[in-house]
């Protein structure tokens, strides 16, 4: 499998036969049930305004879910229903079986990780402040904590004795979204939500963080839904890619069906990428 590249909309690609089997793979497994369910989910802001309407949508157990939209399609919103940071103003949103109203909202946000396009790091906390805040919360004892930290710094390809002690001001973009990602993973949470991730990265520390998350991925099989309105990366990270237009999903595809996808605005995303084909050109 390739990673992206500059050219990432082609590389994407070139990996979606190998995405198509490891899919195949994860959708046979006996413990693929759903973990996240929207059913007839939907918001609207107090003025009545509606920024999702009616989603129907199944998330199961290990499966990387890709949510693709231009900005203000709703692909956010349904994100924060996931975790109660908005409630649904009609149907409903399930995680793990149980309605995300009858959870305690804090309680539910321990239990799923958060990853956001600039990251959210505490600017006075240390790396090893940052990674292990949910941790400390949780009562863990120090020990634990530090075996913990230690153990995600290494995950993350970062030296713990170069980074440990540092600032958010004393690291590279790519280094802050990797302890960004770290901190999320810190209590173990089954579940990981990350909206427009690798948005602030240049285009070359996109790939290589990408690169990365995908080997995370493949070690950890963690229940991943990704908000992005950057096709390669969609069809490069994704089981399945779920198409919202507009408040409303469109269309839901494995990466090798969304290429051959005539629904208009699925078919506009899979334009985009034959261009850079034409670019490329044999060879």
């Amino acid at each position: 499998m390739r990673c992206v590249t500059q050219r990432g909309a082609v590389a994407a690609v070139d990996c979606m036969s190998a995405d198509t089997e490891r899919t195949s793979e994860r959708s046979s497994l006996p413990d693929s049930q759903p973990v996240i369910e929207f059913r007839h989910a939907g918001y609207k802001l107090p003025n009545g305004r509606v920024l999702l309407q009616d989603l129907n949508l199944v998330v199961r157990r290990g499966e990387t879910l890709v949510l693709l939209g231009r900005s203000g399609a709703g692909k956010s919103t349904a994100l924060k229903l996931i975790n109660r940071m908005l409630e649904p103003s009609e149907g409903a949103v399930l995680v793990e079986g149980r309605s995300t109203l009858e959870s305690d909202p804090i309680e539910l946000r321990r239990r799923i990780g958060y990853v956001i396009q600039e990251v959210g790091l505490f600017p006075h906390f240390t790396v090893e402040q940052n990674i292990s805040l949910v941790p400390r919360l949780e009562h863990w004892p120090e020990e634990r904590i530090r075996a913990r930290v230690a153990e995600l710094l290494q995950l993350v390809s970062l030296d713990q004795h170069e980074f440990l002690r540092r600032y958010p001001h004393q690291l590279s973009g790519g280094q802050r979204q990797r302890v960004g990602v770290a901190r999320a993973l810190a209590a173990d949470p089954p579940i990981l939500l990350m909206d427009e991730p690798f948005g602030a990265l240049d285009p070359l520390t996109r790939a290589e963080v990408q690169c990365e998350f995908q080997e995370l991925q493949r070690r950890l099989q963690k229940t991943i839904v990704i908000v992005t309105h950057h096709v390669a990366e969609a069809l490069l990270l994704g089981d399945r890619i779920g198409v919202i237009d507009a408040g409303a999903l469109v269309g839901l595809y494995t990466p090798k069906d969304f290429m051959s996808a005539t629904e208009p605005v699925t078919a506009a995303y899979t334009a985009n990428v034959r261009m850079f084909e034409k670019l490329e050109g044999p060879g």
